[in-house]
């Protein structure tokens, strides 16, 4: 039987509520994630055990849902865990401790008048989404299991329902200190911080200015991630206060999606009618949301509260210059320039402007530019490694694909571009760089969907192959052909995310 902790249930009742998950009529483990389990020093039958012998959660009586509220599209809500709950907590063998999370258990005191059931294909969604960004470099969640429960959601029609077990080093979010500030005490806030502090950055408790660090570094990880996620060109889809963990991790994997042609208005969430999280939006809606989480601080961080606000003011003023440099940095490495190139930064703000002009896909482009672009100026048919010369033939076609005006713009770009690399330490570097930076294959849009059609089927060896390719995200490889290429050009304008709920 898994043995797990409870530190979250030291805070005060106003976090939480006690809550079981529901009944599954016929559970069946779909997935595993037994790399995860051997990362965690998890026992695999322990968890299969978890899912399939009800008398096992029955004893499980600590179980609880997280009580939060949320900004949601810019409207404060009350909130909390619809259709989750935290099973417990587990210590991993680096000593850090992560939730244990059941998602889609049924309605707990959240639920707001939702069925808190969730389906097969969301819940397949998420895994393969997060376990992608895993392997992307990008923190996130985790999935560690999927379990299809044999009852049926109502939806679009009845689907199959399923659970999810993630693994999160906090599911503490900033909607979490609203609810204290909003609806609580001061008392809850500070009770909120100090556990916060002590959970996650333990080493900050001596500094004599405590919250304020806290803020600085959780400010640091939230730039770090957004500044990674537009880096593979992904789009969070549903930002609000309530999807963003002070941990710096990614979560919320319901209207989540990639960037196929570079538009920095692209948007494929449902409920996102306005484009408020866009992908071109997300920097300046991490900033929006920092905010509203160093408001509920104020108290803690001076007694005076004009010293109080003249900190939290400076602090939330530091973003923009430190977003901008993570961003250049992460930019220039793309283009296989080191960060604080003086020609670093316009190169790539008109290889974006190329891009957008002439709805050109964002990670082909750089994957050629990587592999393929170089040699094709100077005439040569080589890449940046020999090594996988063989497999240049899965991108052959990326400049003749170009429209006349498009291909000649984009040679100029090159020469220049090549110019800047020469006089920069040369194209070795720069093609290393380029490698570390440059993902060859992500989850596109399309394939998840025609993967998650065949799953729901019953045929899971489209998701299996898919899930194999998404482990190598940097390796150029033939048998990973399949999940290269972009939708057609019309496919963005109809495609949609859904939260599940």
């Amino acid at each position: 039987m898994l043995q797990l902790g409870y530190s979250y249930l030291t805070l005060p009742p106003i976090f939480y509520s006690h809550a079981q998950p529901e009944a599954w009529k016929a559970p069946e483990l779909i997935r595993l994630n037994h790399a995860l389990c051997n990362d965690l020093s998890l026992d695999s039958q322990e968890v299969s055990d978890y899912f399939l012998k009800p008398e096992l959660r029955g004893r499980m009586a600590q179980t609880f849902a997280q009580a939060y509220a949320g900004n949601q599209f810019g409207h404060f809500t009350r909130l909390g865990d619809g259709r989750a709950l935290v099973i417990g907590e587990h210590t991993a063998p680096d000593g850090q401790m992560v939730d244990l999370q059941l998602k889609g258990s049924g309605r707990t005191a959240y639920s707001r008048g939702g069925d808190g059931r969730a389906t097969l294909r969301a819940m397949l969604r998420e895994y393969i989404m997060s376990e992608a960004m895993h392997h992307l470099g990008i923190p996130t969640s985790r999935s560690l299991a999927v379990v299809r429960t044999g009852n049926q959601v109502q939806r679009d029609g009845l689907q199959e329902g399923a659970v999810l077990l993630r693994v999160m080093n906090s599911h503490i979010r900033v909607g979490t200190f609203e609810l204290a500030a909003h609806l609580g005490t001061e008392s809850d806030v500070r009770a909120l911080t100090d556990y916060s502090i002590g959970r996650l950055f333990p080493e900050l408790a001596q500094e004599e200015r405590s919250v304020l660090a806290l803020i600085q570094r959780v400010m640091g990880r939230q730039i770090e991630l957004v500044a990674q996620w537009m880096r593979v060109g992904f789009i969070h889809g549903v930002m609000n206060t309530d999807n963003m963990a002070i941990s710096g991790e990614t979560f919320d994997y319901g209207p989540c999606a990639f960037l196929n042609a570079y538009h920095p208005e692209a948007c494929f969430s449902s409920i996102d009618r306005q484009g408020r999280y866009a992908f071109g939006r997300q920097p300046i809606m991490a900033q929006w949301n920092l905010a509203r989480w160093v408001e509920t601080l104020l108290p803690l961080l001076d007694k005076d509260p004009k010293s109080a606000l003249n900190q939290a003011q400076m602090a939330i003023d530091a973003y923009s210059d430190a977003w901008n440099d993570a961003y250049n940095g992460m930019m220039c490495r793309k283009i296989g320039l080191n960060p604080g190139n003086v020609g670093g930064e316009g190169l790539y703000r008109d290889l974006l402007e190329w891009m957008g002009r002439h709805g050109v896909d964002y990670t082909q482009t750089f994957v050629a530019l990587t592999y393929r672009l170089p040699g094709a100026v100077d005439g040569e048919d080589r890449t940046a490694d020999d090594e996988q010369h063989a497999v240049l033939p899965v991108f052959p076609d990326f400049q003749a694909s170009l429209e006349a005006g498009a291909h000649d713009e984009l040679a100029v770009w090159l020469n220049r571009w090549l110019r800047v690399v020469d006089a920069a330490g040369g194209r070795e570097t720069a093609f290393r760089l380029m490698r570390a930076s440059n993902p060859v294959i992500i989850p596109r849009n399309h394939t998840v969907e025609a993967v998650l059609d065949e799953a729901e089927a019953g045929r899971y060896d489209p998701l299996n192959r898919l899930l194999r390719a998404l482990t190598e995200p940097y390796s150029l490889r033939a048998e990973h052909r399949e999940w290269m290429s972009p939708p057609t050009p019309d496919y963005d304008l109809t495609y949609r995310t859904y939260c599940g709920t």
